[in-house]
């Protein structure tokens, strides 16, 4: 071997080893999600706190995420792929091989690692895994020709049609129609921005973050480092969330001096929403943990309400609410941009169980209001079950509650956002700001509803 190759082959091992907590943790996550079916959020968390992310710096950590990221949403296309080159099929009882091959793959095509960092790193993985072990040169063979092909092989796919499972595929063909449906999967192939919603002088914070001045007031940026070293954070001048999820409290109306319930309210965006409006907040949830995350975040912002522990489909106070909202549990495929493993962990008879729990947490929030008073029910699906039907269903059980139209007006001259008799709709593909990376919202449902009085 010459000097100049031994000196390129330690450059290369030095660089793999470099690499590799972060591909291991990759892997770790991904079997998490796809052979646990442990929801990406939850397992970050306990990753980042003891597991496999404590001890990565925050290149390392931002690295491991674009990579399940990534490995999740181009997953169908992936899979593809991997079965153009493995003639026999995915070995059983193999391990961790599958997720190594995935996130290998998306390495190599969609995030464009070096091949040989990426092959020699997954190698190293499948080395490092009792039962992938044995597989390490199929692992080494199958990626070099993925380096070579896969790029052309993924180039004649319809990736948004192959990148959604069919029961999600068929609901939304069926729904809304092909295009529509597309247009919602393209959507969720792009890594979306970051919305804050900020307690005033939304201008400022744009010029101060390079972002831009949503229709609603959101400022929009590009995401790029830790969300706690933005300007603004640690003085609690603005919050995360997306702009659809901002659209919910915003059709509550006047809420200054009123008492207002939020129902399944942590983490906390619309109660802090509420509370600077002037309501007197009670914020209700099942989870004690979750709670202390909303008292967490109310506190960095300086916002007051009242928390309770309780299910809020039987809650029963002694006084009465001006308004309450319910953002519902749902199955979430409105942010599946944001949530890639989504896809992957829900199914038709989840959708199910939730509409039954919607609907009586629907019931109860009825029970909530004074006479006269506003409930607005919101999910972040794009099923016409968590929506529209679970409202119909309600009135036809129901006669002391009435639709109350949500107007233009309502909705920042959004006339796109609406749907009839004066129901919220946000699809996935909605707010175009000009390119892919700065456009896009949640798909969100809301509507708005009377107390008889």
């Amino acid at each position: 071997m010459s000097f100049d190759e031994e000196t390129r082959d330690s450059a290369t091992a030095r660089e793999a080893q470099v690499g590799l907590p972060a591909r291991r943790a990759a892997v770790e996550l991904l079997s998490a999600v796809i052979d646990k079916k442990q929801p990406l959020d939850d397992i970050l968390s306990r990753s980042l706190a003891t597991g496999w992310m404590f001890d990565l710096p925050q290149r390392d950590r931002a690295l491991a995420r674009a990579i399940v990221a990534t490995s999740l949403r181009r997953r169908g296309e992936i899979d593809r792929i991997l079965d153009t080159f493995l003639e026999r099929g995915m070995p059983d009882k193999a391990g961790k091989l599958y997720p190594i091959l995935l996130s290998g793959a998306a390495q190599l095509i969609f995030l464009k690692t070096p091949p040989h960092a990426a092959i020699d790193l997954a190698v190293r993985l499948a080395q490092w895994d009792p039962r992938a072990r044995r597989y390490d040169k199929l692992v080494n063979a199958v990626l070099r020709r993925v380096a070579k092909e896969g790029e052309a092989i993924a180039a004649s796919l319809d990736a948004p049609r192959v990148n959604t499972p069919d029961w999600l595929w068929d609901r939304w063909v069926a729904r809304y129609g092909e295009d529509r449906a597309h247009l919602i999967a393209a959507a969720n192939l792009i890594e979306p921005p970051l919305d804050l919603t900020v307690k005033g002088d939304p201008d400022h914070w744009a010029d101060q973050m390079s972002g831009r001045v949503l229709p609603n007031g959101s400022v929009r940026l590009l995401p790029k480092g830790r969300i706690e070293a933005l300007p603004g954070f640690e003085q609690g001048e603005w919050w995360v969330q997306d702009a659809a999820a901002s659209l919910p409290a915003h059709l509550m109306g006047d809420v200054a001096g009123k008492r207002v319930a939020d129902l399944c309210a942590a983490p906390g965006g619309k109660t802090a929403q509420l509370a600077l409006a002037g309501a007197s907040v009670v914020s209700v949830d099942i989870s004690k943990t979750r709670l202390k995350t909303l008292g967490a975040n109310l506190a960095r912002l300086g916002l007051d309400a009242t928390a309770v522990a309780a299910d809020a489909a039987t809650w029963a106070p002694e006084e009465r609410f001006d308004a309450v909202l319910l953002d519902a549990p749902c199955s979430s495929t409105g942010t599946i941009r944001r949530h890639p493993d989504i896809p992957y962990l829900k199914s038709p008879k989840d959708i199910e169980a939730l509409t039954a729990l919607q609907a009586r947490l629907l019931d109860n929030a009825c029970l909530l209001l004074k006479p006269g008073g506003t409930l607005v029910y919101s999910t972040c699906s794009l099923e016409l079950e968590e929506g529209e039907a679970q409202i119909a269903a309600l009135l036809a059980r129901n006669s002391g509650v009435q639709v109350d139209p949500i107007l233009l007006g309502d909705v920042y001259g959004q006339e796109d956002w609406l749907q009839a008799p004066g129901f919220l709709r946000t699809f996935p593909y909605q707010l175009d700001l000009g390119t892919p990376e700065w456009s896009g919202m949640d798909g969100f449902f809301a509507a708005r509803l009377k107390r008889n009085k």
